[in-house]
């Protein structure tokens, strides 16, 4: 069974002034960036979860699967529902990294280690940050039906993650990403130093 990576890029990005998945950092677009980092880190397939300028986000999707969210305007929560439907259809996919577009200091390494928890048995495993609990967090089929019914508004798998902590490991991965989110034009400059 292999691990699929579903990223969530359908948001507006209405504080950043467009979507952030067509957002470029050091000459590449967040969506080409995300899908790079669940390709190197071997997840397969990867699945791009679209909604706002989907027109204009689908071309640089080269290499995964694009699911549109027709809900997406109403969170994050619809986008996670239409991701995780379009793995249900898939019966050699046994688990699923979900992560965001808008978190570019993520790296392979900690979907390596996700992946590693689950190996081990892991139903759900979640990167954490100098102890705090962020993304990407990797979610095994089993626990699919339950993270669809409790993904509504903004909330993603937080909810039922929360309400199963038995079945949820956390890795810590403070040596090997930031979960920084890129929520502005300032939150950009500030990450690039300046540079665009």
């Amino acid at each position: 069974m292999s691990v699929a990576g579903l990223l969530l890029a359908a948001g507006a990005g209405r504080r950043m002034g467009g979507p952030k998945a067509l957002v470029e950092l050091d000459g590449e677009a967040l969506v080409r960036r995300g899908i790079r980092l669940l390709d190197e880190a071997g997840c397969d397939p990867v699945v791009v979860v679209v909604g706002a300028s989907a027109e204009q986000v689908r071309p640089l999707c080269a290499g995964a699967v694009v699911v549109e969210s027709p809900e997406w305007a109403s969170g994050m929560g619809a986008s996670l529902r239409a991701g995780l439907a379009a793995l249900e259809a898939d019966g050699g996919v046994g688990a699923c990294v979900v992560a965001l577009v808008d978190q570019p200091l993520v790296t392979s390494v900690v979907v390596d280690r996700l992946r590693a928890a689950h190996a081990d048995g892991a139903p759900a495993a979640v990167a954490t940050y100098d102890g705090r609990p962020r993304n990407p967090v990797l979610l095994d089929r089993a626990t699919w039906p339950g993270v669809r019914a409790a993904a509504v508004g903004d909330e993603g798998a937080r909810s039922w993650l929360r309400a199963h902590p038995e079945l949820v490991v956390q890795v810590d991965c403070t040596d090997v990403g930031a979960p920084d989110d890129l929520d502005t034009p300032e939150d950009l400059h500030a990450l690039t130093g300046g540079a665009r």
